[in-house]
């Protein structure tokens, strides 16, 4: 009877899939700078940093995905606006793409906003606003068809179904706003894919 237990769990184990660490705490590996702005690594963490042209600036993975859970944490040091792109394309520093906002208390981290078109899609319940400047927060991002689903310290912010981008995969990216004077850290981004 044991044996037959473990022969019908093989399967699901072997279909179980693991999350792979999208950053290694070294290098920006496996990663593509657009724009002039900085993107650093220091003490193992991802840092982005406004530099003297105050762009817009992207840092996107080399590789595309399409439904996934992603997991991150950030650190907000200085006012000012960031976000998560997926299912996204870069042209310079022209990007395409849902993006989660990720920005300073107040400024509706967690939602769902559409760069250069439709704006913004779905803002989170002011109320549930939980972003803590000069400390860790945590994100995820879920996205399965259609489907987009954002938690920031383990609060759900929005559920957006919307079919735009839902057919297409597209590259994940980190983005510091223009306007100068941001900083933000970043680490444990984790990707599984669904």
């Amino acid at each position: 009877m044991k044996k037959i237990l473990l022969l019908l769990l093989i399967p699901c184990l072997t279909f179980a899939q693991k999350s792979v660490s999208l950053f290694n705490g070294k290098n920006l590996d496996g990663w593509i700078v657009y724009g002039t702005e900085k993107w650093y690594v220091e003490n193992g963490l991802l840092v982005c940093e406004s530099g003297p042209d105050k762009g817009y600036g992207y840092l996107g993975t080399e590789k595309s995905y399409k439904d996934f859970e992603l997991t991150l944490e950030f650190l907000p040091e200085a006012n000012g606006n960031s976000g998560v792109f997926f299912h996204s394309s870069i042209e310079g520093t022209r990007v395409s793409g849902w993006q989660a906002e990720v920005a300073p208390p107040g400024h509706f981290s967690g939602g769902i906003y559409e760069s250069y078109k439709r704006g913004w899609l779905i803002k989170p319940d002011p109320a549930k606003d939980n972003v803590k400047m000069n400390a860790w927060n945590k994100m995820k991002i879920r996205v399965k068809g259609d489907e987009v689903t954002t938690w920031v310290n383990g609060v759900q912010m929005v559920y957006l179904k919307d079919q735009v981008f839902a057919d297409s995969d597209g590259k994940i990216a980190l983005q510091i706003h223009d306007g100068g004077g941001i900083k933000v850290k970043w680490k444990n981004l984790k990707l599984k894919n669904l």
